[in-house]
C-alpha cells in the first residue's frame, strides 16, 4: 500500500490524521486533494492557516506548526497500524491529534479498546496528544447536523481555540 509521507513541523501543536488504505487514498499525490474535500477551506476559515492552501501546498502546514499523517488501515482482515501512529506521536510530541473524521477516530478507538468518541475533544490520548475528533472532511459528508451543530466549521474553530 502506498502511503503519503508525513508532513510535520518540528514542534507541532496539532497533527491531523486521516485514514490511508481507503479506496479514495490509493491514487493521491497530496493530502486531502479529492474534489469536494473541505479540509483546506476549514483549516483557513478556522484561523489555523492565514490563507486557503491548495492540496499541492500541503508541505506548508509544517510552517504553521502543524502536521499531516494517516492511520494506515487494512481491511481483510480488518486492523489499523495504531502502534506505528503512537510511535510517531511519541517522537513528534504534539499537543493535539485531530482525527479528520469520526470513522478514523472509531478505527483508532476500536484498536485501543476505548469508547468511540463523538466530535470534539475526547477523554483519551494517543501518546502525548489529546485526541480531538473533527467532522469528516470528505465531500460526501453533507450532514445537516454535526453532533448538535449546524456545520463542520464550529468544531474546527473549537480546535483552533484550544490550540492557541
Amino acid at each position: 500500500m502506498e502511503v503519503l509521507p508525513d508532513i510535520v513541523a518540528p514542534e507541532p501543536v496539532i497533527v491531523f490524521c486521516g485514514l490511508a488504505g481507503a479506496e479514495s487514498t490509493k491514487l493521491r499525490d497530496h493530502y486531502y486533494e479529492t474534489p469536494g474535500n473541505s479540509f483546506w477551506e476549514s483549516l483557513h476559515r478556522s484561523g489555523l492557516s492565514p490563507r486557503r492552501l491548495r492540496p499541492d501546498e500541503d508541505r506548508l502546514v509544517a510552517d504553521l506548526g502543524l502536521g499531516l499523517t494517516d492511520l494506515v488501515g487494512h481491511w481483510d482482515p480488518r486492523w489499523v497500524e495504531i502502534d506505528a501512529l503512537v510511535e510517531k506521536l511519541e517522537r513528534w510530541q504534539p499537543d493535539w491529534l485531530a482525527f479528520t473524521s469520526k470513522a478514523v477516530a472509531h478505527e483508532a478507538a476500536r484498536a485501543l479498546g476505548v469508547r468511540r468518541p463523538g466530535l470534539g475533544p475526547a477523554d483519551w490520548y494517543l501518546g502525548p496528544a489529546q485526541v480531538f475528533v473533527l467532522p469528516g472532511v470528505s465531500g460526501a459528508n453533507q450532514r445537516k447536523d454535526y453532533d448538535g451543530r449546524p456545520n463542520r466549521l464550529s468544531w474546527w474553530r473549537d480546535l483552533a481555540a484550544l490550540a492557541r
